[in-house]
């Protein structure tokens, strides 16, 4: 038997959202009881302490949740870039590791956290980031991020983004650089604008 407090809860719901447990404080006078009776159910479940997944279902079963709602409603902003670094293999330079690894470039958080069943590597950039990925950053950011890189591939990168890219993606990531870019990234792009004017 269900109480009138769960069944408003429940009835709230959406499938596919992601809550933090004081968004649903107004539809429960005993959110705690009724939120640990929705995940038995399955009605919900807790992807992290005081977030919760109305799971969306499909005919393979319970679909995860949407990566940009979860860490928007971990971090209650939107003000965040997700980035993959099995995105880098997508510039066509050779690289072909997997990482099993998900970047959340933001301004509060800053530490491996796992959300649901994933783990995001929380990072707060000292230079900030843009609000699109784009493939002129992803260059940039490859660089910044080159020393963790375990991609075999990975050898001569610099060598490889200046022989494999088109001049026209090294010009718009030489300007990403200076907004986005490290010491050494920047240090790479004036050297390869200097080459190319002499």
């Amino acid at each position: 038997m269900y109480t009138r407090s769960f069944e408003k809860l429940a009835h709230h719901l959406k499938s596919g959202h992601v809550y933090r447990r004081e968004d649903l404080l107004p539809y429960s006078k005993a959110v705690d009881r009724d939120l640990m009776r929705l995940a038995l159910e399955d009605f919900l479940e807790k992807v992290a302490p005081g977030l919760y997944y109305a799971p969306k279902i499909s005919r393979f079963g319970h679909l995860p949740p949407n990566d940009k709602a979860l860490v928007k409603a971990f971090l209650r902003d939107d003000d965040f870039l997700l980035l993959s670094w099995n995105d880098y293999n997508s510039l066509g330079i050779g690289l072909t590791q997997l990482y099993n690894r998900t970047v959340v470039y933001n301004y509060k958080r800053h530490g491996v956290f796992k959300l649901g069943d994933k783990a995001f590597d929380f990072r707060r950039p000292a230079r900030g980031f843009p609000k699109k990925l784009t493939p002129a950053f992803l260059v940039v950011d490859l660089l910044n991020n080159a020393k963790e890189l375990a991609d075999e591939n990975a050898k001569n990168l610099k060598l490889k983004i200046k022989n494999k890219l088109p001049n026209n993606l090294l010009k718009q990531a030489a300007n990403c650089a200076k907004k986005y870019g490290k010491v050494a990234t920047k240090k790479f792009f004036t050297e390869l604008s200097s080459a190319s004017s002499t």
